[in-house]
């Protein structure tokens, strides 16, 4: 029972994010063909968020469409974790001064997630979209967050890590770990290349503040090459950036 309430709920979220990928009405063949659902089952699924308020059903057109419940639910999020503007002042400001991607990161757990995503203009770009999860000790912005941990914190998260890991390859030496984490520190940026992404990377710096409790990272993303020929002045406009919109915040509050 517990597996079909989890299976249910996954292919609930599924639906919500493919109409926000397609942004348009879908049919049940749109579904049914883009998920590989059962018609009976993918009919069943919408039929029920119809019912629970998240989708309209247009019977002329045969196609649902998400209503402003969905909206209103997440309404709410980006002032309280991004406050009165000033983070998304710094996101335009470093998307403009970099012409980069820019993205806010904070932990999920043993992951690091994408909250924000504001897109580069250049044609080949760090393609990422908000929601998506990196692994927290492998990503530089989870690097980045685990830096400002104590060490203890950083060896109980550890552990559940590589409890969860299948591969004796992939799990995380601690020791490792810790010297990427000293560097970070004494460095006060990231600079992560090629680690989870052939060819791309990101340059990201820790926010002095905290919202409901997190830790929020900003980082620049874009291909490894441009980011290091741009190092120096993506480093300097995150420096003149946070000075400019988070004067005086103070990490402990």
């Amino acid at each position: 029972m517990a597996d079909d309430v989890i299976k249910t709920a996954r292919r609930l979220f599924a639906i919500i994010e493919y109409f926000d990928v397609v942004q348009r009405p879908l049919s049940l063949k749109d579904v049914s063909s883009y998920f590989d659902y059962p018609v009976s089952s993918a009919s069943a699924l919408l039929k029920s968020m119809v019912t629970l308020g998240y989708l309209d059903y247009d019977r002329y057109t045969r196609t649902y469409m998400p209503t402003m419940r969905i909206v209103q639910l997440g309404g709410w999020v980006q002032g309280a974790l991004f406050g009165e503007g000033s983070i998304m002042a710094l996101i335009r400001y470093l998307n403009r001064e970099t012409e980069e991607t820019v993205i806010i990161g904070t932990q999920s757990d043993l992951y690091m997630q994408y909250v924000h995503v504001a897109p580069s203009s250049h044609a080949i770009q760090f393609s990422m979209r908000p929601g998506t999860i990196r692994p927290l000790a492998r990503s530089g912005l989870g690097q980045l967050i685990l830096a400002a941990r104590p060490e203890e914190a950083v060896d109980r998260l550890v552990r559940r890590i590589n409890i969860e890991e299948d591969a004796p390859e992939k799990r995380i030496v601690f020791a490792d770990l810790m010297q990427r984490l000293r560097d970070i520190r004494a460095a006060g940026h990231v600079i992560s290349l090629n680690t989870v992404t052939e060819g791309a990377g990101v340059i990201g710096m820790l926010l002095p503040e905290r919202r409901h409790g997190r830790l929020l990272a900003v980082g620049v993303g874009g291909p490894s090459e441009r980011l290091l020929e741009k190092q120096d002045h993506i480093l300097n406009a995150m420096r003149d950036g946070i000075a400019r919109f988070l004067p005086g915040e103070d990490m402990a509050h």
